[in-house]
């Protein structure tokens, strides 16, 4: 499966991570609810999910009647080399903004630092809310105003006193195996997908049957017409995964016929498995 319109469609359904407040300073785009999009432009195979999201977001913009896309996915160069690069530039009703664009999977692991935003880290471990909430503030919001950049906003005649910063943050979010939590005070609960569960404890979920989306169709929906396959089959399949260290994202159907999206993580199991 690689369905460009299921991934689309996906994108549309995912909520933003925060709204009708800001965190740390950082503010969402505000779009107004209009009828649903339609995505008709042609996308590599092997195109990462991240640029696949800037596509669909720039699709989804180009939608807008007040709204004017002026720049997008434009690299600002010291010399030969690159420092940074700004995902959009627009105006929204004549107002010149620059936007990021992000889009994540966090799983809630209390352990995980101390407040909320910290509680929210990559699958793999390897990044966290937090960590990318500070990137954005100290690094890729303010390359719009480095000296190197006066260039660009030159070009298409845009002071950069007169630019708002705004982010289009969407997740989607998962809390531990049997963990029912769905309120926080920051982050919307809205972008809560399913459930994270450690390999060691796979047998909890035997009775079930399960799917192994393409990385690009981690932003699907779950499909209910796909070829399941058994536990056994799973667990086979992701086992080099895991001895990768790489948290797959997974579809499940119980045997009632509930399906879910769950991650299988590696966390302190490499040892355990040696």
């Amino acid at each position: 499966m690689d369905d460009i319109k299921l991934q689309y469609d996906g994108f549309i359904n995912t909520p933003l991570l925060w709204e009708n407040h800001d965190i740390m300073g950082l503010t969402q785009l505000e779009l107004p609810m209009q009828s649903p999009f339609q995505f008709n432009e042609t996308i590599q195979r092997n195109l990462r999910l991240g640029k696949r999201v800037e596509r669909f977001v720039i699709a989804e913009l180009n939608q807008q009647p007040n709204i004017e896309i002026l720049l997008e996915n434009i690299q600002i160069r010291q010399g030969k080399i690159t420092i940074g690069e700004v995902d959009c530039i627009l105006k929204q009703n004549g107002i010149p903004i620059h936007l990021e664009i992000i889009y994540k999977f966090y799983l809630y692991d209390p352990s995980a630092g101390t407040t909320e935003t910290e509680h929210w880290i990559g699958p793999n471990r390897k990044d966290s809310l937090v960590q990318k909430l500070n990137k954005l503030k100290d690094k890729q919001l303010p390359l719009i105003y480095k000296d190197q950049a006066k260039s660009v906003l030159e070009g298409i005649h845009v002071m950069p006193e007169d630019i708002v910063q705004r982010v289009c943050f969407k997740a989607q979010l998962f809390t531990p195996y049997k963990v029912n939590q769905e309120n926080f005070d920051l982050i919307n609960s809205d972008c809560l997908k399913g459930f994270y569960l450690n390999y060691v404890d796979l047998d909890k979920v035997s009775h079930c049957q399960f799917y192994i989306p393409s990385k690009a169709d981690w932003l699907n929906e779950v499909q209910s017409q796909v070829d399941w396959i058994s536990f056994s089959q799973f667990k086979e399949c992701i086992t080099p995964q895991i001895l990768g260290k790489r948290a797959p994202l997974c579809w499940i159907k119980y045997p009632n016929g509930v399906t879910s999206k769950f991650f299988v993580v590696w966390w302190e199991v490499n040892e355990i498995m040696k």
